[in-house]
């Protein structure tokens, strides 16, 4: 009996052991596991947070030891100071998306890291992965030689028209407006006045408002410039607000309200501009190539898109968001969150995003899977977006970015409210501007 006794508790005591075994392995298997934050903005119309969702529950599937929970924080001002808020509190993101623009200032708030020696440790994929984006968005993710960020939902400004308004006052509905001269000739003629003597339908929309003004202005002054120099230097430290050009492109914003009366009056506001266009309050406006699968959805009439229209030369301004990986975190998350984004802009998916949402597919290979080909085919008007992209620079960047596009944006508006000339105030936007810079300029 007492034999039997102690083998019985010999095998309760293996048994335990075992169990202990297991349940150790278990819970470090478990500990192994890593839940990323994810935070992403959203700028346009449309359902893109669920097709943010569905990369990210591809990739869960896939990788159940590494979930990345994404978490949408309204649009990129937003964004910016959710990320700046979570910095300061000592609980970054693990990785987010926030605008191109922000790279000077995240790097030098020693936010982000760089993403050289991940590409490096990739070897021969690394580079060729780097090498397949395109270079007009690549141009805007170094800062001092270094790779900060990804590109991801990129996009230029695009101008949308309203096929059937063009044909009811005898403009051909396949020539679009090539310089502002006819910007300005044709609004005239699409802008319509009822009975009452209000304006029932302007002819041309153009946001002016902050946060939007300093895109499309980046256009207007690379359009109008003597030799396609932008509003700063390459290295974000000086700045170029008080030129002839940039006096002469504010006054035309000016004039299509005041003088031609072809524009609302007043701060136009970008987000009310795809509803505008799609109501047919107005026959033309300029807008992120990231709108176009909300108007292609909803359109009820036929519309057409265009290059933006040029005057010493054709150019646009690049815009939307970059992945980055915040420094505050350990070096095993930052790995983790480097394979999500090459995950996330892999071939197929770079494509699928841009079919989409409207986004321009950011990778040489995507534009030309079969599936974006078809895309093209079918929606035609997608692939201005693309063909503009080399005649495109970045919008205003520069170290300090958020303060630059605050002083810009203020002076844009003051002179479209008539508080100042143009002259005046892009000169007094430029002394403020150099009085900031000075700092980076050591």
């Amino acid at each position: 009996m007492k034999r039997q006794m102690l083998v019985a508790l010999l095998v309760v005591c293996v048994l335990g052991s075992a169990l202990f075994a297991a349940g150790s392995q278990e819970s470090a298997k478990q500990s192994e596991k890593m839940e990323l934050t994810f935070f992403f903005p959203v700028n346009v119309g449309g359902a893109v947070t669920k097709f943010v969702d569905k990369i990210c529950n591809d990739w869960n599937e896939l990788h159940p030891e590494a979930i990345v929970k994404p978490v949408y924080t309204g649009n990129y001002d937003d964004t910016v100071v959710k990320i700046q808020s979570s910095i300061q509190g000592k609980n970054p993101p693990d990785l987010f998306i926030s605008l191109a623009t922000q790279r000077f200032s995240m790097y030098v708030q020693d936010a982000v890291i760089p993403l050289d020696d991940f590409i490096a440790a990739d070897g021969a994929a690394g580079k060729a992965y780097i090498d397949d984006f395109l270079s007009g968005f690549m141009e805007d993710s170094y800062v001092e030689g270094k790779i900060i960020s990804i590109p991801f939902q990129r996009s230029t400004m695009i101008l949308y028209y309203n096929k059937d308004a063009f044909r009811e006052v005898g403009l051909d509905p396949d020539r679009p407006p090539k310089t502002w001269a006819e910007l300005v000739e044709y609004s005239q003629k699409l802008t319509k006045v009822g009975p009452d003597g209000n304006i029932q339908r302007y002819g041309v929309g153009i946001a002016l408002n902050s946060g939007s003004a300093q895109w499309g202005f980046t256009g207007f002054a690379l359009q109008n410039s003597k030799n396609g120099e932008n509003l700063m230097s390459d290295d974000g430290k000086q700045i170029f607000f008080d030129t002839p050009e940039n006096v002469e492109a504010l006054q035309f914003w000016c004039d299509l309200q005041t003088k031609y009366k072809v524009m609302q009056p007043g701060i136009v506001q970008w987000t009310d501009l795809p509803g505008q266009f799609l109501s047919g309050k107005v026959a033309m406006i300029y807008h992120t190539t990231g709108n176009l699968g909300n108007i292609s959805q909803n359109a009820t009439f036929d519309y057409g898109t265009a290059f933006l229209p040029g005057n010493k030369r054709q150019a646009a301004p690049t815009g939307g968001g970059n992945f980055y990986i915040s420094k505050g975190i350990s070096p095993e998350r930052q790995k983790m969150a480097w394979e999500f984004i090459k995950f996330a802009t892999s071939t197929e998916r770079a494509a699928q995003w841009s079919i989409d949402t409207g986004y321009v597919a950011t990778r040489k290979s995507a534009i030309e899977t079969p599936q974006m080909q078809e895309y093209y085919a079918n929606l035609p008007q997608a692939r201005v977006a693309y063909e503009q992209i080399p005649i495109s620079k970045p919008e205003l960047t520069s170290y300090d970015s958020t303060r630059m596009w605050r002083i810009l944006n203020d002076s844009i508006q003051s002179a479209i409210t008539g508080e100042k000339t143009p002259a005046q105030a892009l000169k007094d936007a430029q002394a403020e501007a150099d009085t900031v810079m000075k700092k980076f300029q050591k």
